[in-house]
């Protein structure tokens, strides 16, 4: 198929979906890996990135079809369907900016988002599923959330949802201090709301991992303590609080495991706050009593009550997005042109070349080297200036959004009109004369 490639986005995220059908397709580790393998061999596309967090899961394509995409998430989940949402084009380059600037997410101007999309096209490059053109649309979409973080307020105030996490506990039970807090994971979760706990004067931070030395590690930097893995259990009848956030694809705690804790406990209430994705904590504990437990989508409630203070800025936030949007819209267009530009240009010096051949065979013997030399620089001149209309034309009219004109440009001159979006091509229309089949006009012979 040699249609004309764009930009396809298909996801669900916390404003679509729940989160028993986000959990369903997350994607982690080794399975990321493959599905970037299995999207790059679709027909029809070129390129592929996949952004999964505990939040969110979307898939963009540089492809020739639509539907490539869709059926990536509908083979894995028929549940799926109902709760995906679709753009492309210009609307998936906004998209993807709004989500790198954190006006997506959860909490808006979080911090982590940015970092898992800056992963996620790690992920892409290392599988040879980023090309040319992700790469100019990632590190587009990073400098366009540098410039909001660095040019807005956004980021004040609780904004991850580890903050958040921990702003709950405090608003449940006062003071921290003296209060056990276990943190069962440390991951980059994990680390984030030890670290906001500290801040708040936990003095009491137990810490356990399926690793030792990340848990060693992360409990020394907080003064806390660390636990083996295999004292869960036990840790679960002591902990006042309990923040799960690990990458096990299973329940770590389930209903049976907190039963039996709270017979310990005997009736002290406990409060569990599960911030993974696929969760970590079975929702049946919930239905314990003395057991207070939250889950991702319980924090985006809480979220609500703050979202209000951060407006302003989003407002401002939005417009460096839409700006910079314009202009990776206008790069593209002017991108357009240059395909046609270097194909217009080897079909005039060939029929230059052609005319100079014949003339020169025509007139025999009757030119010296200078006189042939002439003839062809006759030729090479006429091609320049009939070019330097239409390559300026072509040029502005790109550069201002005009995609059709350089497909009618093609037509017109009867040239087969690559398509820009498999961007096989680098560099401006001046180095269109370098490529195969062009150059100055030279007869082949006398």
């Amino acid at each position: 198929m040699n249609g004309d490639r764009r930009l396809f986005l298909v996801g669900l995220s916390h404003k679509s979906a729940p989160i028993d059908v986000r959990e369903r397709v997350a994607l982690t580790g080794d399975a990321l890996k493959a599905a970037l393998c299995e999207l790059k061999a679709m027909e029809g596309v070129s390129e592929a990135l996949v952004v999964s967090t505990c939040n969110r899961v979307e898939v963009f394509v540089h492809s020739e079809r639509p539907d490539a995409a869709r059926r990536f998430f509908t083979e894995r989940s028929p549940a799926a369907g109902d709760h995906l949402y679709a753009k492309d084009g210009v609307e998936a380059v906004r998209h993807l900016f709004r989500v790198a600037a954190s006006l997506d997410s959860m909490v808006v101007g979080e911090q982590q988002i940015l970092g898992q999309v800056k992963e996620a096209y790690g992920l892409a490059s290392a599988a040879s599923a980023a090309g040319s053109y992700l790469s100019r649309l990632c590190n587009r979409a990073f400098a366009t959330a540098k410039r909001v973080r660095t040019e807005t307020e956004i980021g004040r105030g609780a904004t991850s949802m580890s903050q958040v996490a921990v702003e709950l506990v405090e608003k449940i039970f006062g003071r921290l201090e003296g209060r056990a807090i276990l943190l069962v994971g440390a991951g980059k979760m994990g680390a984030l709301s030890a670290k906001a706990l500290a801040v708040l004067g936990a003095d009491r931070i137990l810490v356990t991992n399926r690793s030792p030395e990340r848990g060693l590690a992360l409990a020394a930097q907080v003064n806390g303590s660390y636990r083996g893995w295999e004292e869960l259990q036990r840790l679960l009848g002591e902990a006042d609080v309990v923040i799960v956030s690990t990458g096990a694809p299973t329940y770590v705690v389930t209903r049976e495991s907190v039963q039996a804790a709270m017979k310990a406990r005997r009736r002290r209430s406990i409060c569990l706050i599960d911030l993974a994705v696929p969760r970590n904590v079975d929702p049946a504990c919930a239905e314990l009593s003395d057991v207070y437990a939250y889950d991702v989508d319980d924090m985006e409630r809480v979220v609500a009550t703050s979202k209000q203070a951060r407006q302003e800025e989003a407002i401002r936030a939005e417009a460096i997005v839409e700006a910079e949007v314009m202009a990776f819209a206008k790069e593209r267009e002017a991108r357009a042109a240059l395909p046609v530009l270097a194909q217009l240009r080897r079909h005039a010096e060939r029929i230059a070349r052609a005319e100079a051949e014949r003339t020169l065979a025509q007139v025999g013997g009757k030119l010296d080297d200078k006189g042939r030399k002439s003839v062809e620089a006759m030729a090479q001149a006429i091609v320049n200036k009939l070019l330097h209309g239409p390559t300026s034309r072509l040029k502005e009219a790109a550069s201002s959004g005009d995609s059709a004109l350089p497909g009618a440009a093609a037509e017109l001159f009867g040239i087969e009109n690559e398509p820009a979006g498999g961007e096989r091509r680098e560099g401006g229309a001046e180095g269109a004369a370098a490529a195969p089949g062009a150059g100055p006009v030279r007869s082949q012979g006398t």
